[in-house]
């Protein structure tokens, strides 16, 4: 059960299954209030994508921090991470050129972009199209059910080095390569 998640957080209607769909699944059945994100407060999933491949590792490198500084982890490698290839094809809100959703933009205060996911899924919403806050000019999806993606594929498998401020190296475990941060 708890590899599984609680399924039942799910609507039937919008359960995935098959190749890859714990990928899919898992934010959705493995949720908690103390892993608050941009559009949840923790009541409800939420699976963030990345359009490119940089801006789903900025936006995950500054989570990780985000989570090593918070528990005061020491310097060092930390846990592995996984690239998900996916599609999406979903009926999203665009926040990409509207002043309106600024304040749900913000780089470290949640609060106006909960408030905008939970009235958005409240209405019946798939999710949101935004700017990546963490690479300039990138893009990112938050879906509010895990029906809005498909055909999920494994990719890279990536190693983020913490310096005991912010992640400054990752790994590409796969090709042996090491790559500084630059920010």
């Amino acid at each position: 059960m708890e590899s599984i998640g609680n399924i039942d957080l799910v609507p039937v209607r919008r359960r995935v299954g098959g190749t890859g769909a714990s990928f899919l699944m898992a934010p959705f059945t493995h949720i908690s209030t103390d892993r608050p994100s941009r559009f949840s407060d923790g009541s409800f999933g939420v699976l963030y994508v990345g359009k490119t491949f940089e801006a789903g590792l900025f936006e995950t490198m500054y989570h990780h921090a985000r989570f090593m500084a918070a528990t005061a982890q020491r310097p060092g490698w930390t846990s592995q991470f996984r690239e998900i290839i996916l599609d999406v094809d979903a009926q999203l809100h665009d926040l990409r050129n509207s002043n309106a959703y600024l304040p749900a933009l913000d780089p470290d205060d949640y609060s106006e972009g909960q408030a905008v996911g939970f009235g958005l899924r409240a209405n019946g919403s798939d999710g949101v199209v935004y700017p990546s806050v963490r690479l300039p000019g990138g893009e990112c999806v938050a879906l509010f059910y895990p029906d809005g993606a498909s055909k999920p594929t494994q990719g890279r498998h990536l190693d983020y080095h913490w310096n005991g401020a912010t992640i400054d190296f990752y790994r590409d475990a796969g090709a042996r390569q090491t790559f500084a941060v630059m920010g």
